[in-house]
């Protein structure tokens, strides 16, 4: 019997299959409204809106002019956050992101240090070119990112909540950059890698942009919605065979518990744990987007790529033999396609 029979088949689980399918047609209506805002880019659109779903952070790649930043700022209207903006750059301090105490002076003389908030007390912070900046201000996140808190002078702040970093990034070839830190990549639930555009959406863009009317984003979600659809997303059913397929795929990534040859060859280190935990929970965000009751192998390899492309580093052997990663992703893959 399959899982989303189990469901079907449970006189206790009707609200949850109208839930399900509550949020399934609430984000189509988001996919809906910001395609009218972002050409061209359907895969890194529901990449995207899956990772928010599941309650993760998204690094977004690619060269400047792709629409990467628009795409943040839409999501900020469409969804109902609370969106806040940093431009990473060479000389920004920790303290910029996550605020500072300062000393103040009462009216009666007396003083007292007040903590004053960064821009990261928002419900979607925009890390524009995150790795322009040093990486001591990158690691700044890495506590708000993980645990949805900051430390400031020995004292806990919480984050509002949602809270999600969606960063942009650079290809690392450019001039005037510095590659994020192991730990902090794999903070991020997936990095979506973005190409240009084809011809009829880059004519479509031109059209649509170009003119003297342009068409807004609205709101289609609020906060609370969002995070409801991020709970109710947990409660839906991964079965055996795709619980398997994730272990697989994590586990083989691994050259030290791997039996392909390639990845023991070319792989310097694989996925950890969390890479699991995020292929669970986007597997079943996909399977909710797309209107399904249950996920499928098939969403398991269609997120294998930006699951796991930065939790992996490849040795100076494959570099110089010219393998990359999306060879040895696929090789992943077929062991379980």
């Amino acid at each position: 019997m399959t899982d989303a029979a189990n469901i079907t088949d449970n006189p206790e689980k009707p609200e949850i299959l109208d839930e399900l399918e509550n949020i399934s047609n609430k984000f189509t209506d988001v996919r809906n409204n910001v395609g009218r805002i972002i050409f061209g880019q359907q895969r890194v659109v529901e990449e995207t809106l899956i990772t928010l779903l599941a309650g993760g952070h998204v690094l977004l790649i690619g060269v400047p002019g792709l629409a990467k930043t628009r795409l943040v700022e839409t999501l900020g209207t469409v969804l109902g956050l609370a969106e806040r903006r940093v431009q990473f750059t060479p000389d920004l301090m920790p303290a910029d992101i996550l605020g500072s105490e300062v000393l103040e002076e009462a009216d009666d003389g007396k003083r007292s240090f007040c903590f004053i908030q960064g821009p990261v007390f928002c419900q979607l912070l925009m890390a524009d070119e995150i790795n322009r900046a040093s990486p001591r201000t990158q690691s700044a996140l890495l506590q708000a990112m993980q645990e949805r808190r900051v430390s400031i002078a020995g004292h806990y702040h919480d984050l509002p909540s949602p809270f999600h970093v969606l960063a942009t990034q650079n290809p690392l070839e450019q001039e005037g950059t510095y590659p994020l830190p192991e730990a902090q990549l794999d903070r991020f639930l997936m990095q979506i890698d973005i190409d240009y555009p084809q011809l009829a959406a880059e004519r479509e863009i031109l059209t649509a942009t170009t003119g003297a009317n342009e068409e807004q984003p609205s709101k289609v979600l609020e906060a609370a919605e969002l995070i409801a659809a991020q709970r109710m997303v947990r409660h839906v059913p991964v079965g055996e065979s795709v619980m398997s397929a994730i272990l697989e795929m994590v586990r083989s990534g691994r050259p030290t518990s791997s039996d392909i040859p390639d990845v023991i060859e070319h792989v310097a280190w694989g996925p950890g744990p969390r890479a699991s935990q995020a292929l669970m929970l986007a597997v079943r965000a996909r399977a909710v987007i797309q209107g399904r009751l249950a996920p499928s192998i098939d969403d398991v390899l269609a997120l294998a790529h930006p699951l796991l492309r930065h939790r992996m580093a490849l040795n100076f052997a494959a570099r110089a033999e010219g393998v990359t990663l999306e060879q040895i992703i696929d090789k992943l893959a077929a062991r379980v396609g």
